[in-house]
């Protein structure tokens, strides 16, 4: 009976993941600024995996309702200079859940790039860390 219950936990938890994706533009192909693959937990400071502490652009995005709004795409989550909507692929703050967004993914809205430098080499992460690590 646990081994139920646990497996149930655990598909409502994995299959709420792609969920948030499938809200933000370019969802399942964000900038990784740290490696060639692509930013799967976007919300979070590992690529691959949840964090216990979210990114910047989690908790905006949280903010916001768990929806791409005007206001949100403005926003420039990571501080990096750049909004969060032009990391995204839509500079234009136009794309709506289920459109193609106008462009490819540049940046990763809640990690500020490039990392270590600029504007970022006073934020503290560092690429290839994992859970509560990767923030200082």
């Amino acid at each position: 009976m646990l081994r139920l219950f646990l497996y149930f936990v655990g598909v409502v938890y994995v299959s709420a993941l792609p969920y948030y994706r499938d809200r933000i533009p370019n969802g399942y192909a964000v900038f990784n600024p740290c490696g060639a693959a692509f930013w799967e937990a976007v919300g979070h400071y590992n690529p691959y995996h949840h964090t216990i502490e979210k990114n910047p652009f989690a908790k905006a995005f949280a903010a916001a309702g768990h929806k791409w709004t005007v206001d949100l795409c403005h926003a420039d989550s990571d501080g990096d200079g750049k909004s969060n909507g032009k990391e995204l692929g839509d500079p234009h703050c136009t794309w709506s859940p289920g459109s193609t967004p106008h462009g490819n993914s540049i940046g990763q809205p809640g990690i500020c790039e490039p990392v270590g430098s600029g504007p970022c080499a006073s934020k503290a992460f560092s690429c290839g860390c994992s859970g509560h690590s990767c923030v200082g």
